[in-house]
């Protein structure tokens, strides 16, 4: 049977020549349908799969995370924030005419998606049973509210007049349960200043973006028209700018071009700085999923070391006869490569079915839950990137497929008479 193999002259429909191990690899899987071979060949498909699979999932729920996480700290204060440049420590913001050239001509810097105008003032919400110490955010027409919507969770956003300001105040979820209060209720808000000052303001809105140490415990929102009638700023006055960037990976570089054309008594600052320890710890996800992927690689690896290994130790005689027949190591550990990538493959289909319908029932059906007050979210977040697929797929086939080279190498140490003999 071998002699006539390594004799016929194999050619495909389209006439070019086949590869005559590939020939081989592909009889003999197409004989192991039953029997130890069989299981063996099962446990390597599956090794694979769930390898991939909880690689998939796992990059595609760490980037959920990641992006849920920094859109609500970027939907809240932008991407870069620009202040009045100061020497002091005071809380106080120092007020700075907004109407630079970069916010009334944003269209000539490309980089640049929106520029919003902001300020903060300090107060007390003073309810029939409690007292609640607020930092009151200002903001104008200006504000991107499309950013900020998704934290939307009752009611609507401040509707702003054409002149004078709005008496409206949207609250978040936390502060709202605290002061008993709900849409449709006013509230009395006092100012830290002198002379004291305090407004009645509606509430017309509640948001909740669960991150309660920066937002939630203690930021409301308001008109910035307000804020200016409170401090005696004029119209174009304003705590600072928040600028929201249209590539987000690329903030530094926009921070850079602005800094450059930007008055030497303004300054810049990253968003991500402010919030640091969030940014960092998102970072430390990303090392933890890399270790993940390591780990599952190094398994899988190992595993498909093992069945090479038994499946040269179970095809000893057929290698002893190949080598009689004239065959060379090469050609021999070709079939058991060919072998094993179509191991790979079929497993990386398996893989590629179950990770993305995984993700795609956490998608839509959010059957994963979580403590919001612990993750800033409720459920478990999915983020397509169809990139991190195909790099996973494309990873695990490539060093996959390397490794299967190490034990084909005990092939060279057959002898053939004996491996005839081999029972």
């Amino acid at each position: 049977m071998f002699i006539y193999i390594l004799q016929l002259p194999l050619r495909a429909k389209d006439n070019n020549k086949l590869n005559l191990s590939y020939f081989i690899s592909k009889k003999l899987a197409s004989g192991q349908k039953e029997g130890f071979s069989s299981t063996i060949h099962t446990i390597a498909i599956i090794s694979i799969a769930i390898g991939l699979a909880a690689s998939i999932v796992a990059f595609l729920i760490m980037k959920g995370f990641q992006e849920t996480v920094k859109n609500k700290i970027y939907g809240f204060s932008g991407h870069l924030v620009i202040t009045k440049f100061t020497m002091s420590n005071s809380q106080e913001e120092q007020p700075m005419n907004y109407q630079i050239d970069l916010y009334k001509n944003q269209v000539q810097y490309p980089f640049i998606d929106h520029i919003q105008e902001y300020a903060h003032k300090t107060g007390l919400i003073k309810t029939e049973n409690d007292v609640v110490g607020v930092v009151i955010k200002g903001v104008g027409k200006s504000f991107d509210y499309n950013a900020f919507k998704e934290n939307m969770v009752e009611g609507e956003f401040i509707t702003f007049p054409d002149s004078g300001y709005a008496s409206q105040v949207v609250l978040s979820r936390t502060i709202a349960d605290k002061c008993e209060v709900k849409v449709g209720d006013n509230i009395l808000i006092h100012f830290f200043q002198n002379p004291p000052r305090f407004r009645k303001l509606k509430v017309v809105g509640v948001y909740e973006t669960n991150l309660s140490e920066y937002y939630d415990s203690k930021v409301i929102l308001a008109d910035l028209r307000m804020l200016q009638r409170l401090n005696d700023w004029s119209d174009s006055l304003a705590g600072g700018l928040e600028v929201f960037v249209k590539d987000p990976e690329k903030v530094d570089d926009a921070g850079v071009a602005i800094g450059e054309m930007m008055d030497f008594d303004l300054n810049i600052e990253r968003v991500s700085d402010r919030y640091l320890q969030v940014f960092e710890w998102l970072h430390l996800l990303s090392r933890q999923v890399n270790i993940l992927l390591g780990i599952i690689l190094t398994v899988v690896c190992v595993n498909m070391i093992s069945i090479i290994l038994i499946l040269v130790m179970e095809r000893t005689q057929m290698i002893g006869l190949l080598k009689a027949l004239g065959a060379r190591d090469r050609f021999i550990r070709s079939v058991f490569v060919y072998n094993g990538i179509n191991l790979v493959i079929k497993g990386l289909l398996l893989g590629n079915a179950i990770g993305l319908g995984l993700c795609f029932l956490q998608y839509q059906f959010k059957i994963f839950k979580l403590n919001p007050k612990d993750y800033y979210m409720s459920f478990v977040p999915i983020s397509w990137h169809w990139e991190i697929v195909l790099l996973l797929n494309v990873l695990m086939l490539l060093i996959v497929s390397l490794v299967l080279l190490l034990p084909t190498m005990v092939i060279s140490r057959i002898n053939p008479i004996k491996a005839i003999r081999f029972d």
